[in-house]
């Protein structure tokens, strides 16, 4: 099984890119989120990897962390009806942290906002994810509790971030999208009045 590839990028667009290993070309589907993550063509990146295969094709998804693959997986293996694309295209729409924060609070209303994911769907995401995702998140806060974690904060900074935004007027997606970026320029251990401070400047 291919768990991650690690290679030269040589080309990407916002859902795909091409990496060459050892003479070999893999193309792999990937969220948006993951290509805003994506280095300069011509330079070494690592993917984790889902490989589906199905009677007439074979297809690699990659994702720039390990956490969001074991999201892309949860989502594709336990929600009936829920294939790669309606999970990749969710997976492009909002972070992982705030998917998992809708579904952990049972939020159906913020999972339907994502193409392809109608309200019948999102009730079922939150029924077939929710105490695995609750499960996860419980995890973090403890072990960051213990280890004092710089991952487990960013995530909850960046979640709280989002609803400020939210609450100060702009949607779900335009307010991801933008603590995101804040994200990738402050870092993970950036402080919520920092990410919003960011999101609004950039």
């Amino acid at each position: 099984m291919i768990v991650a590839i690690k290679g030269i990028l040589v080309s990407s667009t916002p859902l795909s890119a091409v990496i060459e290993c050892g003479g070999i070309f893999y193309e792999l589907n990937i969220p948006l989120t993951t290509a805003e993550r994506l280095p300069a063509h011509g330079t070494e990146v690592l993917l984790h990897t889902v490989a589906v295969y199905r009677e007439d094709s074979q297809t690699l998804y990659g994702f720039a962390s390990a956490e969001d693959r074991d999201f892309f997986k949860l989502i594709i293996e336990k929600v009936s009806g829920v294939g790669p694309k309606i999970a990749l295209n969710a997976m492009s729409r909002m972070s992982v942290s705030t998917l998992s924060d809708a579904i952990a609070s049972g939020d159906s209303a913020m999972l339907a906002k994502c193409p392809g994911i109608g309200r019948k769907t999102a009730e079922r995401m939150v029924l077939e994810l929710r105490g695995s995702i609750a499960g996860t998140v419980n995890s973090a806060a403890e072990h960051s509790a213990a280890s004092l974690s710089a991952s487990a904060p960013g995530r909850s900074n960046a979640s709280d971030a989002v609803a400020a935004l939210v609450a100060l007027g702009l949607k779900l997606p335009d307010a991801d999208k933008a603590v995101r970026a804040a994200m990738l320029k402050l870092g993970p251990d950036a402080s919520t009045e920092s990410l919003v401070k960011s999101a609004f400047t950039s």
